[in-house]
This record gives structure tokens, sequence and C-alpha cells, in this order.
């Protein structure tokens, strides 16, 4: 008698983590333990579509990522899209992940509530749902509502209970999460600035800024 197989829930989180900080590493963490995910991908963008070029190197940028999870169990790292070496579109990160995991293994596309809003922008972003479920992290302060585009979508495609979400793809949920300030344009300006970002970023990841002089006023 075979052991029936148990599909794997996997989160992808995309940004260019310019540089990668506590901010997008607790959020990460508190949507695989709220939904008990099995992996959470960091993906790196290459060139954002919608976002000025990164300040760092993709090289340097996918380094500091590895560092920040290289002892953070679920997070891992997905350097995809990096490899692409054209602008990012998560339509075909999703498209090549769902190709390389089981039918009904769950994928969950992990944004944050002002990314969210801006889905219309994205490219055939109609078609998203075909592949992932997407979650959204918004914290008690989010207050602002959804675009008119995005309204009828909601309708039809939220659940209350992230926990119910059903199937490999086609449904949308919040996830609340506990409010943290910190930005990855904040860091830069303090870096530039000569200030201090210890305990905004993993000491890995300030460590690596300071040995290759990231982010100084002269770059």
């Amino acid at each position: 008698m075979s052991a029936t197989r148990t599909p794997r829930r996997i989160g992808v989180l995309g940004g260019t983590f310019d540089p990668v900080h506590i901010g997008h590493l607790r959020g990460a963490l508190e949507v695989a333990e709220t939904l008990g995910l099995d992996e959470v991908r960091l993906v790196p963008n290459f060139r954002p579509p919608h976002r000025e070029t990164p300040n760092s190197s993709a090289q340097d940028r996918l380094a500091m990522v590895r560092l920040a999870v290289q002892d953070l169990p679920p997070l891992t790292v997905d350097a995809r899209e990096l490899e692409r070496d054209k602008p990012s579109y998560t339509l075909d990160t999703l498209v090549s992940v769902r190709d390389e995991v089981a039918q009904d293994d769950q994928i969950f596309l992990i944004v944050g509530w002002d990314a969210f809003c801006g889905l219309p922008g994205w490219h055939r972003w109609e078609e998203l749902l075909q592949h992932c479920h997407i979650l959204v992290m918004q914290r008690p302060d989010a207050d602002s509502e959804a675009p008119e585009a995005l309204r009828d979508l909601l309708a039809a495609r939220s659940v209350t209970d992230p926990l119910t979400l059903a199937g490999s793809n086609g449904q949308i949920a919040f996830v609340w999460q506990a409010p943290l300030e910190v930005s990855a344009t904040r860091i830069r300006q303090f870096l530039a600035s000569g200030r201090s970002v210890r305990f905004l970023v993993p000491d890995a990841v300030l460590a690596y800024i300071n040995a290759h002089g990231l982010y100084r006023a002269s770059n």
C-alpha cells in the first residue's frame, strides 16, 4: 500500500531586495507560519518593469539574500529571474515554477498591499491566478481601498480565511502582519549619510554591505 502524497505549499516573494531587510524576512516568516508553508522562495528581480533600476548589482543583491536566509528555514532563494537577463515579469516566473512542481502543489504569490493595488499595471496580470493563489500582506494601518479594476476580482476570488484556500490556484486571501516601518529606500539613505543600519538588516547582510562599500554616497 503506497503512502498518499501530501501536496507541497510554496510561497513566492519577489522584490529587488536592494538590500534585503528585516521587513522582507519577517513578513515572509509570518506568512509561512500562518499558512504552514513548506517553503517561501525569495526571488530577486533582475530589472523590475515598474521600478527604477536597482542601486546594487544583481550579483550583490543575490549574495545578500542568500546570506539573509542561510539559517532561516523555510526561507530559500530562487535566482531564476536574475538568470534571464531581461525584465522580470512575475507571470513568467510563476509559469516556470508551476512547470517544475506537481500539478496539485499549491503556489502562493506573496505581495504587499501597495503592490497588490498596482496589479492592473503588471504584465498580463489577469492570468496570474491561473498559476497561483495570491496572498496579500496587509498591515493593520493599510486602510486604503483597492482600485476599481480589482474590485470585481476581489468579489469573485477572495476568501476570508487564508487557511481555507483550496486547490492549486485561483483565489486571493489577506494575511495581517505586524507593522514594521522598514524600507530599502530608507536603509540606502542611512548608509549614504553614514548612519547605522544595525538591526534593520541581518548582521551577515550588513557585513557584506560594509565589505563591498555598497550604498555609500560615492556610489
